[in-house]
């Protein structure tokens, strides 16, 4: 069964086991002592941590190994805003950050702190004038994530970076998604990455402050991690993380450019065999195993289950699931198509017979979710009005915008349709649906029980 959720989690990699195994056996004492057993793990540590440090682009006494990526990320964000404080508080993050970005950044809100998010365009990419139009003089921390998690769109780090040191800003990057494929390029201050996401052991996160950043870390004092991780190294692990990131770096330019063609096949592919379907992120600047594309008139869960059923292990950033009722932000920030939604992320060793075999079985599962849903057809219909208002409350995505569809074609052209919704992902996909189908979306309103929605059909 193919396995095609790499950005979620990759596969453990042969390395990593390997180096796993070894460690257990020589590095279970405690770093900090003297003895022999001490000094042999602390010899295994250091050279883990230089390992990892030269992947990163850092002095090895600027990286830590945390519990982490999560970690990283937030001890990274409070030891920056902290170790700034008298700049002011100020926090400056894209509209797409990873959720431990932003929930970081809803503490530091919660407690005072001011927070500007960066738009991005329909592709998920920022500009350096987009972070320079936020940062103020009293700002302490920039961040920017170097690819996005769900759509794969590579962030220009090196220009924004630029941007913040020209105003004094530190700049702190995840780069999680990106740091197997290679060094975060661009004058960044603080970086952090997970280690699970490489096809290292999960619970090991980077964390890589650089010299001169003033960083104060926010928990009680601790002498282990230069005092920026507290507590015991699970050593065995980080060992493990630094030999597999070495080992993929290493495979990276080849493996890239073999995933690329196949990632360029399903892009090119999925619109030709699937109706209706939405390709999103940048078609150029974007991580070289990473797609993702949404269905109109699809629920995302069942698709999930149907491509599951069939072998092929996929995510979704869409908004159709009993256990998300919002958009994902990723995909509301960018405006695109959340229903529906696929993301496909392809590990190494992926060949071009496993997306082969994908690619036969996407419509046919696309097919009978949208039979099962009872999607608009295809054939004419008379109009029968100049406006019609759809009640769509109490209905879940994708059907607000599979009765929008009907009920457009009872309007004739130059007519108008207003969907009445309840649902929060309507706001995002009644528009997404109007760019797709080139009809005019004139806007919302607000009613006693939900949002009017109005649309003019143009075709």
């Amino acid at each position: 069964m193919p396995y095609f959720d790499t950005a979620s989690t990759a596969p453990l990699h042969p390395v990593a086991r390997q180096a796993l195994a070894a460690a257990l056996d020589e590095g279970w004492a405690d770093p900090a002592r003297l003895y022999r057993e001490g000094r042999r793990a602390a010899l295994l540590l250091d050279a883990a941590r230089e390992a990892a440090a030269e992947a990163v682009g850092c002095r090895a006494d600027e990286l830590v190994f945390t519990p982490s990526g999560t970690q990283a990320v937030h001890s990274g964000i409070a030891g920056a805003l902290a170790g700034r404080r008298r700049t002011g508080r100020h926090l400056v993050v894209s509209a797409v950050e990873h959720s431990s970005v932003l929930h970081a950044a809803d503490v530091h809100a919660a407690a005072g702190g001011s927070v500007a998010q960066v738009p991005v365009d329909r592709s998920g990419t920022v500009t350096a004038g987009g972070y320079a139009d936020a940062l103020t003089a009293s700002t302490a921390l920039a961040c920017l994530q170097s690819a996005n998690h769900e759509v794969g769109t590579v962030q220009p780090v090196a220009e924004v970076a630029d941007v913040c040191a020209e105003a004094g800003v530190p700049l702190l990057v995840d780069a999680a998604q990106s740091l197997g494929w290679g060094p975060v390029e661009g004058a960044w201050s603080v970086l952090a990455a997970s280690a699970h996401k490489w096809g290292g052991p999960p619970g090991v996160g980077l964390l890589a402050v650089r010299k001169g950043v003033r960083f104060s870390p926010q928990h009680p004092a601790d002498e282990r991690e230069s005092g920026r991780s507290p507590g015991f190294v699970n050593l065995p692990a980080a060992v493990a993380a630094a030999a597999s990131l070495r080992a993929v770096r290493a495979e990276a330019e080849a493996e890239a450019a073999r995933l690329r063609v196949l990632v360029d096949r399903i892009r090119r592919r999925v619109a030709r065999l699937v109706p209706d379907v939405e390709v999103v992120g940048h078609p150029d600047r974007r991580l070289p195993h990473l797609v993702t594309f949404s269905c109109l008139y699809v629920d995302g869960e069942t698709l999930l289950h149907e491509l599951d059923k069939a072998g092929y292990s996929v995510s979704s950033g869409s908004s159709c699931t009993s256990s998300t009722l919002t958009p994902s932000h990723v995909l509301r920030a960018m405006g695109v198509l959340s229903e529906g939604n696929v993301r496909v992320s392809l590990p190494p060793g992926t060949t071009a017979e496993d997306v082969n075999g994908f690619l036969e079985v996407l419509p046919a599962a696309v097919a009978r979710v949208r039979a099962a849903l009872g999607s608009p057809e295809a054939e004419p219909v008379e109009p029968v009005a100049d406006s019609v208002e759809v009640d769509a409350l109490g209905l879940r995505c994708p059907q607000p915008v599979i009765e929008l569809a009907r009920a457009v074609r009872t309007v004739p052209v130059g007519g108008t349709v207003t969907v009445v919704s309840d649902d929060e992902v309507a706001r995002l996909d009644v528009p997404a649906w109007c760019s797709l189908r080139g009809h005019d979306y004139l806007g919302e309103e607000p009613r006693p029980q939900g949002t009017a929605y109005t649309v003019r059909r143009r075709s």
